[in-house]
């Protein structure tokens, strides 16, 4: 068992295989507002998770700061069965932000992502489908 471990371990040495550790981001210390709830609050853990640089709660004493300019839901029908009821819908989700200096410049320009998901509906599971929404709409 031992031998199989090690060879395991020489394997994935040799392809190059490392853990990803932390991000090098260019600011040491960066405001995020808002962070209670909501993508804010996953952008705040990520970044106190996942980098180097540390969230403060007070905006004068960051060297950056985190603006959001949109965050929108919107769904559409995406398909109607013969009876001309919904069958699926697609949902989609917008994001619009840039990180500044709090001085006019700008470590990362004005950014939208939009993603979307298609979801198929039954009349017969309201509940059901409405849980999926709110399920698909916070994975995005």
């Amino acid at each position: 068992m031992r031998a199989l471990v090690v060879l395991a371990l020489a394997a994935l040495a040799g392809c190059g295989f490392q853990l990803r550790g932390t991000a090098s981001l260019p600011f040491e210390t960066i405001y995020v507002p808002n962070a209670t709830s909501g993508i804010a609050l996953e952008i705040k853990r990520s970044i106190q998770a996942g980098s180097n640089a540390r969230v403060v709660d007070d905006a004068k004493a960051a060297a950056a700061q985190l603006q959001f300019s949109e965050e929108s839901r919107r769904k559409e029908i995406l398909s109607l069965t013969a009876a001309g009821r919904v069958s699926e819908y697609r949902l989609f989700y917008r994001v619009g932000f840039r990180v500044s200096d709090g001085k006019g410049g700008d470590f990362l320009p004005p950014v939208s992502i939009q993603l979307y998901r298609d979801m198929t509906y039954d009349d017969s599971l309201v509940l059901a489908k409405e849980e999926e929404e709110q399920l698909l709409f916070r994975d995005m």
